[in-house]
């Protein structure tokens, strides 16, 4: 059975999609309540709860075939504050690499890396951060590639975040994992760009991952919304009237033609700070009724955290979405443990991988590469 490291472990979300054709030998987080949801769905035996800064070699056991790193991203977002990789919280990132270079002096370093972050990675600093990742991987003895992965394919949420997947220069890629070319469906444009701007060096150790074609997703938005949710009230009638109030014109007919349906229709509203005709900032309400959430983000100051507005007819209600809601929207099982407070429970969510799109990885890449290089390993014994 092939094991791993989870670095920046949340409520170990990779665990989850790895799942039980993988070992957990070694978890990580800094955040104490992400540690307690970590332990209500795990245990305690991996887990060490310390800033990453804090780790040394000695922590971290034997036996690893892949290091999953799904870093801070606030530094590298649209939102953040545009300090990139020397930012506080996405920088963490050279701890974690600190780290496994000093099990590769060891001679244990794992033979995969899998970093998850979101897309502004490619573009930070005008790429630069990105050829740092990049340049990191190459003089750690890495071959690398990217792939941008959005999780509507697997669960109803709108959630494209960038993979990089690292293996070590001795190790075997099947030639079916691998192509000359980069594929639309996982390459995009801003990818493409990205790598154009990479110095040659790592160029040359580049690869086009292969991944099938998506499945078909089975789930829907409104197959997820729970009639008498846990840990959220529904609004008032007056309430839902003042969210309302915050709509465009273009939002406001939306929910006209929602009406007109005359069937249960659910939206996802997310509050943004918008210019208005006269260029004046103002709140506005803005709703998609194409039964796909907006991409979950961990709750700041209440603005961050998605409503739902459900019409049926001349009915429209709204209120928050659930703990429950948010944790099925990463494709994490009724049966996971959520924290019983509201924000933490979120946080925790919106913070985390969707569990799918690991299992898809895993199953599509990482275990074919660990599959190779055991079928190497006895060939040359």
């Amino acid at each position: 059975m092939p094991a791993f490291y989870e670095f920046f472990a949340g409520g170990g979300m990779a665990r989850a999609g790895l799942g039980n054709r993988w070992s957990c030998r070694f978890a990580n987080d800094f955040d104490a309540k992400k540690g307690t949801a970590y332990t209500a769905n795990w245990g305690t035996e991996e887990l060490v709860v310390r800033d990453v800064a804090a780790l040394s070699v000695g922590d971290i056991p034997e036996g690893a075939d892949l290091a999953w790193a799904s870093f801070p991203c606030q530094d590298l977002s649209l939102a953040g504050s545009g300090a990139g990789l020397k930012g506080e919280r996405s920088g963490t990132f050279w701890h974690f690499w600190r780290l496994l270079m000093a099990l590769d002096e060891e001679q244990r370093a794992p033979k995969i890396v899998a970093l998850e972050n979101v897309c502004g990675a490619l573009w930070s600093h005008d790429g630069k951060d990105f050829a740092a990742i990049g340049a990191a991987l190459v003089k750690g003895g890495y071959r690398f590639g990217a792939l941008v992965i959005d999780a509507v394919h697997f669960v109803p949420q709108s959630r494209p975040r960038l993979f990089i997947i690292g293996l070590k220069n001795y190790a075997t890629v099947p030639g079916l994992l691998t192509m000359q070319e980069p594929d639309s469906i996982w390459h995009p444009p801003h990818l493409v760009r990205a790598y154009d701007r990479l110095p040659q060096k790592v160029k040359d150790a580049w690869f086009w991952w292969r991944l099938p074609v998506p499945p078909r997703r089975r789930s829907t938005f409104s197959d997820l919304i729970e009639e008498e949710p846990q840990g959220v009230a529904w609004h008032t009638p007056a309430e839902t009237k003042r969210l309302i109030s915050m709509m465009s014109p273009l939002n406001l007919r939306k929910v006209e033609q929602a009406k007109r349906l005359g069937y249960r229709v659910v939206g996802g509203i997310y509050r943004r700070t918008r210019a208005d005709e006269n260029g004046d900032r103002m709140q506005r309400a803005e709703v998609r009724f194409d039964d796909i959430s907006g991409c979950l983000r961990t709750p700041v100051g209440g603005s961050s955290r998605q409503t739902i507005l459900i019409v049926e007819g001349q009915k429209v209600r709204s209120r928050l979405l659930s703990p429950r809601e948010a944790a099925r929207l990463m494709g994490l099982p009724d049966s996971y443990i959520l924290p019983k407070n509201y924000n933490e429970a979120y946080h925790l969510a919106g913070d985390g991988v969707v569990v799918p799109v690991v299992r898809f990885l895993a199953e599509c890449l990482l275990e074919p590469i660990v599959a190779s290089e055991k079928k190497r390993k006895r060939q040359a014994a």
